[in-house]
């Protein structure tokens, strides 16, 4: 729900939003995760976005009780929930768990070798126990993905954040053209607090 209420409210401000998770008993915090469309996120953007959704939230209360409101980039170690975003970072490393068991198991750890409309297939980094090394996936099946922080992860970061800053289109001259995310203003830190009345 919060997230219908939210999206076209970051969409109008030229935002994308990532994700939306509600943590915590007692002392809620909602986390709105967003980021511009070339991946960047700046603190002067998180708190735009506070300042805009925060009285949204208010006046149509979609979250029982008092709670927190951080607004935060994805970071570099993204989570995963678009169907694009497994294409996208088709050549990284991603943990991907199941809503149940898939191939016997239900965490996967692996490279992304491909993201289709219905499935992705991760090869497996950490063969063990006879598991396949080639595992595909369906996308209905996935109750969590993030890539993974690797050297590789951080040089394609690196690049692209490079490329942008340069005024080039990320993947014009970078190689695969995998990912689009900003390191250094894609940290999570970069997040504002709110609460509801």
């Amino acid at each position: 729900k919060v997230a219908g209420i939210v999206e076209p409210v970051i969409n109008t401000l030229g935002f994308r939003l990532v994700r939306v998770r509600l943590s915590g008993l007692n002392g809620q915090t909602l986390q709105i995760m967003a980021e511009r469309p070339d991946g960047t996120m700046t603190v002067e953007d998180c708190e735009l976005l506070s300042r805009t959704v925060a009285p949204v939230l208010d006046v149509e209360d979609p979250i029982s009780g008092k709670y927190h409101l951080e607004i935060s980039s994805p970071g570099i170690d993204r989570p995963m929930v678009r169907k694009s975003d497994f294409s996208d970072w088709a050549g990284h490393i991603a943990k991907v768990e199941t809503s149940i068991v898939h191939e016997g198991r239900k965490k996967f750890r692996g490279r992304i070798v491909v993201g289709d409309a219905d499935s992705i297939v991760i090869e497996s980094d950490q063969i063990s126990y006879g598991n396949e090394p080639v595992v595909r996936i369906p996308f209905d099946l996935i109750s969590d993905a993030r890539l993974v922080l690797t050297d590789e992860l951080i040089r394609d970061a690196l690049r692209k954040d490079k490329a942008l800053r340069e005024g080039r289109i990320p993947g014009d001259d970078l190689g695969d053209g995998r990912g689009d995310e900003s390191t250094e203003d894609n940290q999570e830190a970069a997040s504002t607090e709110s609460e509801e009345k």
